[in-house]
């Protein structure tokens, strides 16, 4: 979780503050341009950050955030790409550990099995700073913050949006749901807060539920699947647009209608995504924004620094209907 002495605050972001803790140094995963060593006497802060992987547009737009925001702020950056492999961020970490930066961040793949290397980052003096994921750790020392959205929230604002479309039906709703990479935290988190929205009607029923691991060709090969086996699909819930962009081409392929046969809801708002609302082809979106770069660097300095920051950093999100797409494609970011 994450702490910062003031509330940082940017465009887009809004920042939550909990109890602040003192921060020593800044860590960071990632995978240099240069195969130059950290702590070369340039002066430079340096910043190791372990990317997730470029599974989606949302990834794509978080890793070009990070990178120009830390350009930006003159923060030496060695980035990784994980490819989706938690082994592949472990070795990252430990890479940063070897080459002493200054601060460690990653965006965990899976929410288990870090505390054998953050404890090694923790004894090495490097604080580590979280990124749009959290971690399950029992231990909260392991880290110094948190920096992302709120996935719970996600998930039950898709849910409640379907509770009062459905509020007149009279008989079973029923919803098949595309996960996200099983054991990350938006994927056990966005089904948790959709599952307690959707209890508050009895009609609202899944039927189907299974990873499409964030991508579009996952969500397509996952939504065939839901299509053979279940003839009647009233809902789909993807846990983000890309799943949802695959998933429309297989709906298509079924004689369906995106939109209208199916009511689709998803979550992340990325450019394509708004698109199809806009076209209605998607119903419904929750936002997760992934421009977290310019608060990043903030927390980076600030813990370099010493100072105190707070547990969590929240970004400011929303969501969008069909009309408030149109409205908003023109002036979108990501």
């Amino acid at each position: 979780m994450s702490r910062m002495g003031n509330a940082i605050t940017r465009r887009g972001f809004v920042t939550v503050v909990a109890a602040g803790l003192l921060a020593t140094g800044l860590a960071a995963c990632g995978n240099s341009d240069t195969g130059d060593d950290a702590g070369d006497g340039n002066g430079k802060i340096v910043l190791g950050f372990s990317q997730v992987g470029a599974e989606s547009g949302w990834r794509t737009a978080n890793t070009n955030s990070i990178k120009e925001s830390a350009a930006a702020a003159g923060i030496e950056l060695k980035f990784d790409d994980a490819q989706q492999k938690q082994e592949n961020q472990i070795k990252a970490i430990r890479n940063f550990i070897q080459q002493k930066v200054d601060v460690i961040a990653f965006s965990p793949v899976v929410e288990s099995g870090w505390d054998t290397v953050l404890k090694e980052a923790k004894d090495a003096g490097i604080p580590v700073i979280l990124t749009d994921r959290s971690v399950d750790s029992a231990d909260k020392s392991l880290y110094q913050t948190f920096i992302g959205s709120d996935f719970v929230k996600e998930g039950r604002l898709s849910g409640e949006w379907l509770v009062e479309q459905t509020k007149n039906a009279t008989g079973p709703v029923n919803i098949v749901e595309l996960q996200g990479t099983t054991g990350s935290a938006p994927a056990n988190d966005r089904k948790k807060g959709f599952a307690e929205a959707i209890a508050a009607n009895p009609n609202l029923k899944i039927i189907a539920s299974q990873t499409g691991d964030f991508t579009r060709a996952g969500g397509k090969a996952v939504m065939e699947q839901f299509l053979k086996a279940n003839p009647k699909i009233d809902v789909l819930f993807a846990h983000n647009d890309d799943m949802g962009l695959g998933a429309l081409e297989a709906i298509t392929a079924a004689g369906k209608v995106p939109g209208k046969d199916i009511t689709i809801i998803t979550i992340d708002a990325v450019k394509d995504g708004m698109q199809a609302l806009a076209d209605g082809r998607f119903n419904f979106i929750a936002e997760c924004s992934p421009l977290l770069g310019d608060q990043l660097m903030e927390l980076v300095k600030k813990v370099h620094a010493g100072e105190s920051v707070p547990a969590r950093v929240e970004t400011e999100e929303t969501t969008f209907t069909q009309e408030q797409a149109k409205a908003a494609l023109p002036n979108r970011k990501y």
